[in-house]
């Protein structure tokens, strides 16, 4: 094998995707490019192609993650390697893939945006529509300034009781002005409510007995008196986002990104942040 034209290997696979699997060209292009970028390391590194072993493989990996190659990039390099190693296996020429069992790094997850102070405000002052059940708007409001002026996820807003029970995952005192929840890996901890938080807390809990059946402890509950599930909740916060003109989707953990990031900008006690968080 030489540097100075496509294998011989590769060239009949590429034949073979284009023929027998009927590839799409623009497709075809990328395996022949990926297909040509692993001939080159085989020569850089001295290897025939039938010699390849996975810690070649593992290496050029690495080189390539290196110079800058994204995840998803090399999850499709390695896709087109394994698969033309498997074709050459099923020929007979190969008696093992290198590639086989061999995974690209994971892309990193995006850290998720945060609101600007001003678009905050705006969604926590949002005055309803004409025609909104001022109930509703209340609960809705109440949603914003706990997962904004708390930091709570998801999971901890939805699971408050107005009380503590023996079942409780988390509660509302309002009498210390705090709020108690059950976060990730069983860890209890207290989050202060502030003044706003605290207003729009009284301003719901005075709707909430209209849908209160029995005497069931949940805060946040529905039109029909259940506790509001995740989605209904994700709902919600699009809709009124949508409502107070934001440029941005609203998702919960937008709030509790922007609360991190406005409290930190504010106090520069990181300290403080994690453990609110």
């Amino acid at each position: 094998m030489d540097g100075d034209g496509i294998d011989p290997q590769i060239e009949r696979y590429l034949e073979h995707l284009r023929v027998e699997r009927r590839m799409a060209e623009l497709t075809l292009t990328a395996y022949a490019r990926d297909l040509a970028q692993l001939q080159r390391l085989a020569v850089e590194a001295g290897v025939p192609l039938d010699a390849v072993q996975p810690h070649h493989v593992r290496r050029w990996l690495g080189r390539l993650h290196a110079q800058g190659l994204s995840g998803r990039s090399l999850a499709r390099t390695l896709s087109a390697w394994r698969g033309c190693y498997r074709w050459w296996g099923r020929q007979g020429g190969i008696a093992h893939n290198p590639v086989e069992g061999l995974k690209a790094p994971k892309a990193p997850k995006p850290l998720p945006k945060a609101l600007s102070v001003d678009h905050s405000v705006a969604l926590a002052e949002h005055t309803p529509v004409q025609d909104e059940d001022p109930a509703l708007a209340a609960r809705d409001r109440c949603i914003v300034e706990l997962l904004y002026g708390c930091g709570l996820r998801i999971s901890e807003l939805v699971g408050l009781d107005v009380r503590s029970t023996a079942a409780s995952r988390g509660w509302v005192d309002l009498a210390e002005a705090e709020v108690h929840v059950l976060g990730k890996g069983g860890k209890r901890r207290s989050v202060p409510i502030g003044a706003a938080a605290r207003e729009a807390l009284v301003a719901w809990l005075a709707h909430r007995p209209r849908y209160v059946r029995a005497d069931d402890a949940p805060l946040l509950l529905s039109e029909r008196g259940a506790r509001l599930s995740p989605q209904q909740l994700r709902l919600r916060l699009s809709r009124r986002a949508l409502q107070a003109g934001l440029p941005t989707q609203v998702h919960p953990h937008m709030l509790r990104h922007s609360f991190a990031s406005h409290l930190l900008q504010s106090s520069g006690d990181l300290r403080a942040v994690q453990e609110l968080l």
